[in-house]
């Protein structure tokens, strides 16, 4: 199945679309965890597998590729919009948000939130190939939760590629954490899922 929907008991009208990473997808334990947490205070939860990952369960993500990646993302928040009568999110971890972000900001208004988990900032080691073109290009509340020990952006980038970001934003840190948002040597995202639906809650109202 290429996607996965968290129906909450007592229903919002909001919806989140959320993605995986480059090595990853939609069935990781951080968005397990984060789809029951989201679902639990309401929202129905659509956790979605890219075309990348759809085409190969082990393949990365190439270039020519992400165009078609974002059209998933797209299709999936339309969907979203027609089973929610509220406001519709999207959020993506490391390449999963990249690419919402980059939607975003292509379509003003699309989404109603932004929510970026280990945003890859640049390459691991490679501090000066930004990927922050389009971030003056995002209208909607956008909240960064980084882990204090991500290789992709220390939190004093993360803090300067926010500034670009017109709208409203915040940052919560994982401290500890490294990419892929756990805090070590404890291995379990319900805590962690806990604090950024709360975060991002609070960021959109």
């Amino acid at each position: 199945m290429s996607e996965e929907l968290h129906q909450p008991r007592a229903p919002s009208g909001d919806g989140l679309v959320l993605t995986h990473g480059a090595g990853g997808n939609a069935r990781a334990p951080l968005l397990v965890a984060l789809g029951e947490a989201f679902a639990a205070r309401g929202l129905a939860v659509l956790r979605y597998d890219l075309p990348f990952r759809q085409a190969s369960r082990t393949a990365p993500p190439r270039p020519v590729g992400a165009a078609r990646d974002r059209e998933g993302l797209r299709a999936m928040v339309t969907a979203m919009r027609s089973r929610v009568g509220g406001r519709v999110f999207l959020g993506g971890q490391s390449y999963g948000g990249r690419q919402a972000s980059m939607l975003a900001a292509g379509e003003a208004g699309l989404v109603d939130g932004l929510l970026l988990l280990s945003y890859p900032l640049h390459p691991p080691g490679r501090p000066a190939e930004l990927r922050t073109a389009h971030l003056p290009k995002i209208a909607a509340p956008t909240l960064f939760a980084h882990g204090s020990r991500d290789p992709f952006g220390s939190l004093d980038e993360i803090e300067a590629a926010r500034a670009l970001v017109p709208s409203r934003t915040s940052l919560l840190v994982i401290t500890g954490a490294g990419h892929d948002l756990f805090r070590a040597p404890k291995r379990a995202g319900a805590h962690t899922a806990e604090e950024i639906v709360a975060a991002f809650l609070e960021l959109v109202g």
